[in-house]
């Protein structure tokens, strides 16, 4: 299950997003939002995060103008790696080095063809895990002490 999170800013790709998952038969969880009306990015990655970090979903796809602010909202949220991610060599290096469980992309700054793109290559690409699964441990347990 993916998790799916926008705000206004992403409103317009997230429904290209959830057409190309309907495509390939990948379920996901919609948390939001349902428009392009002005909201809180983070108000809206907190739930969608918290899916993930509990396991009710596995990944996610977190869009807004930049995929910044709601990268840092999600972050937040303990066991949470969110990368934002504009080409797909970084899509693919995120998901084999970071494991990251996130996918953050800019709406305004990534055009649909790419982002979907960059979707599939974070979707379909395995962490490494090796030296890598280390530094993600270390990555744990720094977020374990604050």
């Amino acid at each position: 299950m993916i998790a799916l999170a926008c705000d206004h800013g992403g409103f317009r790709l997230m429904q290209e997003v959830k057409e190309y998952l309907n495509e390939q038969g990948l379920p996901y969880k919609d948390f939001g939002v349902d428009s392009d009306e002005s909201c809180d990015y983070p108000a809206i990655a907190y739930p969608a995060a918290k899916a993930i970090a509990d396991g009710e979903c596995g990944k996610g796809i977190f869009i807004c103008g930049t995929g910044i602010g709601i990268s840092i909202a999600a972050n937040k949220v303990r066991g949470i790696r969110a990368a934002v991610c504009g080409d797909t060599f970084s899509a693919e290096m995120t998901r084999r080095h970071n494991d990251a469980n996130v996918l953050a992309i800019g709406a305004r700054v990534t055009g649909p063809g790419l982002a979907l793109k960059i979707i599939e290559i974070f979707l379909k690409t395995e962490f490494e895990s090796g030296r890598h699964a280390r530094r993600v441990e270390l990555i744990s347990e720094l977020e374990a002490r604050w």
